[in-house]
């Protein structure tokens, strides 16, 4: 039985790959095999898939010497676009579980281990951890790790925060200090056979593009997948030779250090990557803390590549300098374009925030950007671009529903098709904020045969279930506020198209 305290290391993840799926009914199967060392040091990992997820930002920048927001940017003279581009690398099912297994059950509780003997340490490092409020009924999310710099703000009165960013951070992680830092944790000088593997399939990866999978019209070919799954295989080739002899590309990793010419970087979204990249920082963590945490009384929190300082004013350049360097001892590098300097002073019994531009000058009521969250030192709201992307997707959503609509008129040449809102309200309204099991069926092929399942799946709650609770939590009712014109912003979307069930005013 799963203690619900522990994050179980098996998952029956649903995407296709280049090995089979692996659900529930060979969990112990694959339990015998992933926890026998001899066997995970002898495994063959296959390439990962590669994706890129694109997010696009409006955010100020500098032209010229003129603040403007924009979705573009100047760099190095050059118009470029603000987009953020996050490449994400996922595992077969069964190497998944490989680096799902060794990460819960082998190297977290040694890591965990080491962090707990140093009190200050362990409340430093937030990320990818399951750390429990001090009732002990749940485990932390953002919303508790930006309460506490948020408190901690409020109790120094006039302080200043610094948010600094790494650059490029999983891509860039020195291997050799890797492989360092990770023995160091599981108590050894060199890593074991299994553990090496791991480091092998983690560093010198291969990997196929999602879209070069696309063959038919930029589209994956339904028919190929169709005949896969009928014989009970949800993959992309029959086997992987099968891959071997397409004309695929399988790219290796080329990522290499501009001075020492060796390979570095980590894939980003494999189950292991975020203990690694923890491991990885911990020198920089305990140089902090010895040396600005205990010696000058400066707050420190680490959330993944996202880095805040509290300290005081007279301060700033010495805390910036000292973070600069110590990244810099691990081969890293801190992102100035980034780096966000915010002055919290005592204004007529209100507590103020300034944000400190480069030249030294204050802007008044510029509030800190954390996790989420705006942070004005006497209100806290949601980050606006957050609450913008969720009006965005709401309206992509019926504008979606739409296009379906008026493609069933057109097939069945009817003159009134409705929209059925029941799912709208579930993800874009205060209707959807309770947590619920909804019906749901699957599929699977048994001997060739489709055998179709009903099951519940759990319905956790949307949007606005995280920014209630956020307010409540943060002991901020103006969070509630910002949201209060949802429904009517939801009726007037619906309302713009030709539904045949919907009235317009």
């Amino acid at each position: 039985m799963i203690n619900k305290k522990e994050k179980d290391w098996f998952k029956d993840r649903g995407y296709p790959h280049f090995s089979n799926k692996t659900p529930m009914s060979v969990r112990e199967k694959v339990k015998y095999y992933v926890s026998n060392p001899t066997k995970v040091a002898k495994h063959s990992f296959l390439p990962l898939i590669f994706k890129e997820i694109k997010q696009r930002r409006y955010k100020e920048s500098n032209f010229n010497g003129e603040l403007k927001r924009s979705h573009k940017k100047l760099k190095e003279g050059d118009l470029v676009s603000n987009t953020k581009i996050r490449q994400i690398l996922y595992a077969t099912h069964i190497d998944a579980h490989v680096y799902s297994y060794y990460t819960q059950k082998i190297i977290t509780p040694k890591y965990e281990s080491y962090l707990n003997k140093n009190k200050l340490l362990s409340e430093s490092i937030t990320a990818y951890r399951r750390i429990e409020t001090e009732d002990k009924v749940k485990f932390k999310n953002n919303v508790h790790f930006a309460k506490d710099v948020f408190d901690e703000i409020k109790k120094r009165v006039n302080c200043v925060a610094l948010v600094l960013d790494i650059e490029n951070f999983f891509p860039t992680l020195n291997h050799k200090k890797l492989k360092l830092a990770w023995a160091k944790i599981i108590g050894n000088k060199t890593l074991p056979k299994d553990h090496y593997n791991l480091f092998k399939a983690v560093t010198k990866f291969s990997y196929v593009k999602l879209d070069d999978l696309k063959t038919k019209n930029n589209h994956f070919d339904e028919k190929i997948l169709a005949h896969h799954k009928k014989n009970g295989k949800h993959t992309f080739f029959d086997n992987i030779q099968e891959l071997l002899e397409s004309d695929i590309i399988i790219h290796k990793n080329q990522k290499k250090n501009e001075i020492t010419k060796k390979l570095m970087g980590i894939p980003q979204g494999l189950p292991i990557s975020a203990l690694l990249a923890n491991i990885y920082m911990l020198a920089f963590d305990e140089a902090v803390i010895n040396e600005l945490t205990i010696k000058h009384d400066v707050f420190y929190r680490r959330y993944s590549d996202d880095i805040v300082v509290l300290c005081k004013e007279n301060e700033i350049e010495f805390v910036e300098n000292f973070i600069i360097d110590e990244v810099a001892k691990i081969d890293l590098k801190i992102s100035k374009e980034k780096t966000e300097k915010t002055l919290f002073k005592l204004q007529k019994n209100r507590l103020e925030s300034f944000k400190i531009r480069e030249d030294g000058s204050f802007q008044n009521n510029f509030p800190l950007n954390y996790l989420g969250f705006e942070f004005y030192g006497y209100q806290t709201l949601i980050k606006s671009k957050n609450l913008a992307q969720f009006y965005r997707e709401m309206k992509q959503t019926v504008k979606r529903k739409h296009k379906r609509v008026e493609h069933i008129k057109e097939k069945y040449l009817e003159d009134e098709a409705p929209i059925f809102k029941r799912k709208l309200y579930r993800l874009y309204s205060f209707k959807g904020v309770k947590s619920r099991k909804l019906p749901a069926k699957r599929t699977d092929f048994i001997d060739g045969k489709a055998v179709t399942k009903n099951y519940k799946r759990k319905f956790r709650g949307n949007y606005l279930r995280y920014a209630y609770r956020a307010s409540e939590d943060l002991n901020a009712p103006e969070i509630k506020r910002q949201l209060r014109n949802h429904w009517k912003i939801l009726q007037k979307t619906i309302e713009k198209y030709d539904f045949s069930n919907v009235k317009k005013e």
